[in-house]
């Protein structure tokens, strides 16, 4: 590898964990702005979102300029490639984000119900496996990897429960159905976000070992 491809890496890295760090905070308030109906912190959010996407479509050209420019083989074009996909499922549970944080901004404005469903354990469960994708980026560490995939089984459930729970509410609280709405969207975004740190893990599998694991069932399971 060239000194000048070598720099361009190491740079590209820097901003890719910057983007990391960044949608990891819109996550972190997002939920925070729901579990207390704060609509300054959710605004703070929405706000945030145009620097999310600068930072996207910055990194998608500094890839493809250094593929046309450098040609990279073997595991720097593997690493270009894995930036590419992160890149996307960053953006995407940013916007994630944002959603969670219109529907703080809706619940704030409304009569404060009991969440029916236990919104802690979902949204702590989902914080922490991109919180792991990311470490596992970081590191390379494929075993983290691979926790992740199997934790996102646990997120589905949580998922099903709450939309059993908000749906029996729903029948028993027809005035409430647009604040139980939002509570069950919630769930659905975050349900979604840990898809995509799946998809983040996926991608260190595939930049660790140079295998695809995507669209195999329980691939991320395997040792």
């Amino acid at each position: 590898m060239s000194v000048h491809l070598q720099y361009e890496i190491n740079s590209l890295k820097n901003r890719m964990l910057g983007l990391c760090a960044l949608v990891e905070d819109d996550l972190r308030q997002a939920v925070q702005a729901v579990d207390r109906r704060d609509p300054a912190l959710a605004r703070q959010v929405i706000e945030k979102d145009l620097l999310v996407d600068q930072s996207e479509v910055s990194i998608e050209e500094e890839c493809l300029k250094l593929l046309a420019l450098h040609q990279p083989v073997a595991n720097d074009l593997r690493f270009i490639i894995a930036v590419l996909k992160l890149n996307n499922d960053l953006e995407r549970i940013g916007d994630l984000a944002v959603n969670i944080a219109e529907r703080a901004l809706f619940l704030s404005s409304q009569i404060r119900l009991d969440i029916p469903y236990d919104f802690s354990a979902i949204s702590a469960k989902t914080q922490a496996m991109l919180r792991q994708s990311i470490d596992a980026l970081v590191h390379l560490d494929a075993d983290l990897a691979r926790k992740v995939g199997l934790a996102d089984d646990e997120v589905d459930a949580l998922n099903r429960e709450a939309f059993n729970r908000v749906t029996s509410m729903i029948k028993a609280h027809p005035d409430d159905l647009d604040a139980l709405i939002a509570l069950l969207s919630v769930s659905r975004y975050l349900e979604r976000i840990a898809d995509h740190a799946s998809n983040i893990a996926e991608d260190v599998l595939y930049l660790v070992e140079g295998r695809i694991v995507r669209h195999q069932h329980k691939a991320l399971s395997k040792s």
